[in-house]
């Protein structure tokens, strides 16, 4: 059966009752090695509603997936038996006037920023996976190097619609940014791997694209060069848009740093940071693979987020532990605001992966999860997640909002 063909079994017509169209899953549809009993694209809303419900009447386990660039993030889920796609719920209402965008969370996000650069505004998130959706940029929380001066992705959501487990749609927010009534599920959807909910559309505050750029970057002899360095930016006056270190696996250490604004300030800005970073080079705009994640598409990928006193320690600790087990490791993020991803290649295997997760968890203070694992690691038993504070009020969040366990059974923390 193709992925174009529906399926016409009871089960699968009672999935498609309102209005998503239904098919058998296969291998090119597993989520972390977990093949779904049955895919559905559910076109708007209401459908979305209706194969939700039926899904919890049937006890079917629900996984969400967009374009599917993150799907081998986080945990695998215990059960797959329907793998929704959100490609369908696509779309953008943009409030140019206000600042404001809502989008679709099946909506590419690269349809989404050229369709607001036309108008003069952007929203403010380096994507750090290419080929992403509104919908999985949400879900993984993934928040690129300009989060330094413009915040995280959660703190840009000003309003979200999502369907529970049992097809009851909430929203909160709204289109003006001065509205903050009711529950902030934008913060308690960000990040949660899809556990709580099925994302349909997102509203965020934009802003407008800068007039000016300039990347300042050097390379730095040692990491005690590197912090220096970051410290000396973030104390400079320059208003930094993004600090950020890049310490390949076969290559040297470096910081760079990008400064956004009116081009009649910006080069003294620039001058002002080369003079703190001992004379670094001036280029017009961020280099090429900005904000890309370090390593290759398959490599396993740690998340490691610090205090910034201890970013390029951190890097350090990461790369010597990853030699002590036999692998090498490159490291990139945000030395500014303490979030760095370092790549394990594809190779390793789930002990030298758990022995450098845990060998940096017990050195840094801070936490370090292994975010993505590689093709081969998919099912593996690794501790992902390290100590987790608060997890039981994680606990009790999921149990209010998916008292069954439907919504991707085990792929967030502590098996949520």
């Amino acid at each position: 059966m193709t992925q174009d063909e529906t399926t016409t079994t009871p089960l699968a017509e009672a999935l498609g009752e309102g209005g998503a169209v239904v098919r058998e899953g296969t291998p090119a549809d597993a989520v972390c090695g977990r093949v779904p009993r049955f895919v559905a694209r559910p076109p708007d809303t209401a459908a979305a509603q209706a194969l939700l419900a039926a899904a919890d009447r049937l006890d079917l386990a629900t996984v969400v997936r967009g374009n599917g660039t993150a799907s081998d993030w986080g945990a695998p889920p215990r059960r797959c038996d329907l793998l929704l796609e959100t490609t369908a719920l696509s779309g953008v209402e943009h409030a140019a006037g206000d600042l404001v965008v809502q989008a679709g969370a099946g909506t590419p996000l690269a349809d989404l920023q050229a369709d607001l650069a036309a108008a003069g505004q952007r929203l403010t998130l380096d994507p750090l996976v290419a080929g992403g959706t509104v919908g999985g940029a949400v879900a993984t929380g993934l928040s690129g190097p300009r989060r330094l001066l413009h915040g995280p992705l959660r703190d840009l959501i000003i309003g979200m619609t999502a369907v529970r487990a049992d097809g009851v749609a909430a929203s909160s927010g709204g289109r003006v940014v001065k509205n903050v009534a009711g529950y902030d599920l934008g913060k308690l959807h960000t990040g949660a791997l899809g556990t709580l909910g099925l994302i349909t559309s997102a509203t965020f505050r934009l802003h407008p694209l800068p007039e000016a750029l300039r990347t300042i970057g050097a390379t730095a002899a040692d990491p005690e060069t590197a912090q220096r360095w970051t410290h000396a930016v973030l104390g400079s006056g320059a208003v930094p848009a993004a600090v950020e270190l890049d310490w390949p696996a076969d290559g040297p250490l470096s910081v760079r740093v990008l400064l956004e604004g009116a081009e009649g300030g910006i080069d003294a800005r620039a001058r002002t940071v080369a003079d703190v970073m001992d004379g670094a080079d001036v280029a017009a705009g961020p280099p090429t693979g900005w904000g890309v994640l370090p390593g290759g598409a398959d490599d396993t990928l740690l998340k490691i987020a610090v205090p910034i006193g201890h970013v390029a320690a951190a890097a350090r600790l990461v790369r010597e532990a990853a030699r002590r087990q036999g692998v090498d490791a490159a490291v990139g993020g945000s030395a500014g605001a303490g979030v760095l991803f370092a790549a394990l290649p594809a190779s390793a295997d789930a002990e030298p992966v758990g022995a450098v997760a845990a060998a940096v968890r017990s050195a840094v203070e801070g936490a370090v999860t292994v975010a993505r694992t590689s093709p081969a690691l998919a099912g593996a038993d690794l501790d992902r997640w390290g100590a987790v504070p608060g997890l039981e009020l994680m606990r009790a969040v999921k149990v209010r909002f998916d008292p069954r366990g439907l919504l991707a059974p085990g792929r967030f923390a502590g098996g949520i």
